[in-house]
């Protein structure tokens, strides 16, 4: 039977007043007990009542069907009535495995003190790391958003400076408003105030120093109250040991985040992937390129099932700052050519750079690359030979599983939407999402498509980096 249009409004109504009561329970949980609530990747906090809502129609992507906040609230009720440890908890999960095994909640109580077991313990909330990005450019500011977004009693680490060159009369109000507004990933979530004798910005209440330095050796963080702090290097100018170790010999410094791929024996790291090569006597550790982010993943997934014989990495990327607006000298072959009138052919590591995360496939893979006239959101398009043959319907479903059920959901996601197109990725949190009804499978070939925002979704994969390598790195419940 059809519902009366009354019907549809009503139920939206009721779905805004379930939502809006989830809200209080969200922060509630993140600012006093340091637990950050997803829902199938997608963190909640700070989120509006239609993002809220929206998330959990999005949920029949994963599971075939709507995921209902009747289903959810629940959990939320009894979850702010617990006492956590700091961590992660994706009530989507939770929600989805509880409503296939029973058909009322009797047993919820149970069944999330079995489910979260190991953090009942009520750990205190530790003193949080500091951090210095270095450089405020593409990167540096979504990197500033994301740690602004989380911060909190809740959050182990704190953005406090950002190193930029310059100095001259209004360059901190032009800071703070490149922070405040983008022209691809919107305005900022919140306030924004400069304070012009402390040279700083307060995003949010968080007060960030705002240093200015034309190298390393010119920066003494001690003076502005940071200590043992992880430096983020964002502007490529360095990416050998001896050039980042420059960051090493500031005071206040302790390590080294680089947001490209690094050269020599620094270790080139995908989260998800190879993290637990990270050290805690590593000082210098690379987060590689949005690129090797976002196809390592999916390749790791490909060779633990099929595995990966030989294929060739084809990267479709959004122009950046490095190519010029229009005609002009350029050192690089073809990049000098205007990058928002031309498709122009360039090289990359990245296919090198995935067996420096994924030595299993060294040697295996070969790429190249395309720039495009659009601002952001890029294509990996990998043609593999695999060991084993397959069908496009099982590629999907499995893909489709490690997105929903495996230790790589945080990085990969799935779509099987005929529609999409890259502006409907701007924002993603995922290293790579898998378009699934592009898939083409023949015997033991096939073509995948993977679509990653070349710019947020790689800072997603750089924060989790920083978090791995200061140690304050929250488990996700449930575990997969």
């Amino acid at each position: 039977m059809k519902m009366s249009p009354e019907k549809h409004l009503l139920d939206w109504q009721v779905s805004q007043t379930i939502a809006e009561s989830m809200s209080p329970l969200i922060g509630q949980l993140y600012r006093q007990q340091g637990v950050e609530t997803l829902l199938f990747g997608k963190t909640l906090i700070n989120a509006t009542t239609i993002d809220i809502i929206k998330n959990h129609r999005v949920a029949r992507h994963y599971t075939g069907e709507p995921l209902a906040l009747e289903q959810t609230m629940p959990l939320l009720e009894s979850l702010s009535k617990m006492t956590c440890s700091p961590c992660r908890i994706d009530i989507g999960q939770l929600a989805y495995q509880y409503w296939q095994q029973h058909d009322n909640q009797t047993a919820l109580q149970d069944y999330l003190q079995t489910a979260l077991h190991d953090v009942l313990d009520g750990k205190a909330i530790t003193q949080p790391k500091t951090v210095v990005l270095y450089g405020f450019g593409r990167i540096g500011r979504l990197l500033a958003r994301l740690l602004i977004e989380k911060s909190g009693p809740g959050y182990p680490l704190r953005l406090g400076a950002i190193v930029v060159r310059g100095g001259k009369a209004g360059d901190l109000e032009k800071r703070a408003s490149l922070l405040r507004r983008d022209s691809v990933h919107g305005q900022f979530n919140g306030s924004i105030v400069v304070d012009n004798e402390r040279s700083a910005i307060i995003a949010n209440g968080n007060f960030i120093q705002v240093i200015y330095a034309n190298s390393p050796q010119e920066v003494d963080y001690t003076q502005f109250g940071i200590q043992d702090a992880l430096v983020v290097d964002n502007t490529g100018v360095w990416r050998d040991s001896e050039g980042l170790s420059r960051h090493l010999a500031s005071p206040g410094a302790s390590k080294v985040l680089l947001t490209a791929p690094g050269k020599g024996d620094i270790k080139n790291v995908v989260f998800g992937v190879n993290e637990s090569v990270i050290q805690p006597s590593d000082t210098i550790i690379s987060a590689a390129s949005c690129t090797t982010n976002a196809i390592t993943p999916i390749l790791k997934a490909m060779n633990d099932r099929y595995g990966v014989l030989s294929g060739h990495i084809e990267t479709v990327h959004s122009y950046t700052n490095d190519q010029n607006l229009i005609d002009n000298f350029h050192k690089g072959e073809r990049r000098g050519r205007s990058a928002s009138l031309n498709m122009v052919l360039t090289s990359t590591g990245a296919a090198k750079a995935v067996a420096k995360a994924l030595p299993e496939l060294s040697g295996k893979l070969t790429g190249n690359s395309i720039r495009v006239p659009t601002p952001n959101v890029s294509m990996v398009v990998a043609n593999l030979n695999l060991q084993k043959e397959t069908t496009k319907e099982e590629l999907n479903e499995y893909l489709r599983g490690i997105a929903i059920h495996s230790p790589l959901s945080a990085q990969v996601d799935y779509t099987d939407s005929t529609e999409i197109v890259s502006t409907d990725l701007v924002g993603s949190r995922h290293a790579g999402v898998v378009d699934g009804a592009a898939t083409i499978a023949q015997g033991n070939r096939c073509v995948l498509y993977v679509w990653y925002d070349n710019e947020f979704g790689y800072s997603c994969q750089v924060v989790h980096c920083m978090e791995q390598m200061m140690g304050v790195r929250y488990n996700t419940y449930p575990k997969q």
